[in-house]
């Protein structure tokens, strides 16, 4: 058994992709066999190295049948100090990025504005955890100049554990909001995990990038090196002019104002947009290339989507939901022009003794705006409907799309916001 990381990583993975997929083995793979609740990868380490990997590195020696085999510890660990070590060689910048609502969407919005000036590696899709932050460092190369790293949590303290392994110099915390509390335990300690991107910053003398309308941001990164956009005194400022259909904002720059029509739906994607903005800005990206960078990006993840089907127009933004970011979006549809408008909404999860709190308040949201019609979908509405006419509970979405194919909707605007459990991306097509 070994574990000189430094050894192993010159002589089997340096020059090579690192996968923990048996099932997406390209030839020269380094195949490392992760264990899970319900899994053991080391029972896939054969199979890899028969379809072309060049390596598999496993931790039980149950599965070490010899040539092509290296025998580890703990492969999880294995993999996030062999990524952390991989991380200082390559010696580029590393952004960090992490929030409760926004980040996906603002990781996507910085590596659109970034690779106009820089060959730039980004987390891909949702990989933000304990195991996607090892393979996004490990994906990039020697070609790679700037780094763009996604964190995700839901426990206390992950964030920190992620640091140590990507090491950012810059970091943006997006915002921080009540969410993943069953996992938290408390708002106090959401706060206190978002923070330690700040602090691993802080401590390494980079700097981070802060929304200056954000008061809880500003009093976090208060008496620190910080690049503030957003508000008048702000490093980088911008305005808001239109959030329906698509958003809309100025840019303020130097040079002049730039008008930024992006293809997001919602003035909440605003200050992910200024985000991007004061990043670009601040690597010396030219303003016409942000401004090209971020009207030409098109959003495919289920976040902020406006799609026109043969009978209605639907803002999909299915992939996540907390009782912050379903308020805004909320907020946002009920400033629409529409005759018809009808709300979608899954249930919120892993919010904990708060659950049937924040469900009410979501109901109260609708009431207050007067929605025409609204699907409620999950147990956590069940006893939160208070029998309003216009809402009609659902179990799951199977019974919504039974509902939907008998009871098809025409001519209207139509809001699908919900956990990603929910699956509601479902319904789209009987719509």
């Amino acid at each position: 058994m070994t574990t000189n990381i430094a050894s192993l990583y010159e002589t089997y993975i340096r020059g090579h992709r690192v996968t923990t997929d048996s099932r997406n083995i390209q030839p020269g793979d380094v195949f490392i066999a992760l264990r899970g609740d319900n899994f053991n990868g080391n029972k896939f380490a054969q199979q890899a190295l028969s379809q072309g990997a060049a390596t598999a590195i496993i931790d039980d020696p149950e599965f070490d049948n010899g040539e092509g085999y290296i025998l580890v510890e703990n492969t999880l660990t294995f993999l996030q100090e062999t990524a952390a070590y991989h991380r200082h060689r390559l010696g580029i910048p590393i952004l960090g990025i992490t929030g409760t609502n926004g980040k996906t969407t603002t990781k996507e919005l910085c590596y659109a504005v970034l690779s106009r000036r820089f060959k730039t590696v980004a987390t891909q899709g949702n990989l933000n955890n304990h195991i996607g932050v090892p393979l996004t460092l490990l994906s990039m190369d020697e070609t790679t100049e700037f780094g763009i790293v996604e964190m995700g949590a839901n426990h206390p303290g992950e964030i920190k554990i992620l640091c140590d392994i990507a090491d950012p110099d810059f970091g943006v915390i997006t915002n921080i909001g009540q969410a993943h509390l069953e996992g938290f335990g408390s708002y106090e300690n959401i706060i206190s995990t978002k923070k330690q991107l700040y602090d691993h910053i802080f401590r390494k003398k980079g700097k981070v990038f802060v929304n200056a309308k954000d008061p809880l941001l500003m009093e976090l990164s208060r008496d620190h090196n910080r690049i503030l956009y957003g508000k008048a005194e702000a490093y980088l400022k911008g305005e808001l002019l239109q959030s329906i259909p698509y958003m809309v904002y100025e840019l303020k720059t130097l040079k002049g104002n730039l008008c930024i029509r992006t293809k997001l739906t919602g003035g909440y994607n605003f200050d992910n947009a200024m985000a991007a903005s004061c990043i670009g800005t601040y690597f010396d990206v030219p303003a016409v290339s942000i401004q090209h960078a971020i009207e030409d990006y098109r959003p495919s993840n289920l976040r902020s989507q406006l799609i026109k089907t043969a009978h209605n127009t639907i803002i999909l933004d299915a992939y996540n939901a907390n009782p912050s970011s379903m308020a805004v979006a909320l907020a946002n549809f009920a400033e629409m022009s529409a005759p018809h408008k009808t709300v979608v909404l899954g249930e919120m999860r892993e919010l904990g003794q708060v659950s049937e709190e924040a469900h009410r308040k979501i109901i109260d949201i609708l009431q207050e705006n007067h929605f025409n019609t609204a699907f409620l979908v999950g147990n956590n509405f069940e006893h939160c409907s208070n029998n309003l006419n216009f809402i009609r509970y659902f179990k799951d979405t199977d019974a919504l799309i039974v509902f939907l194919k008998n009871h098809p909707l025409q001519g209207s605007c139509i809001l699908v916001k919900g956990s990603r459990g929910n699956q509601l991306e479902r319904i789209v097509e009987y719509l």
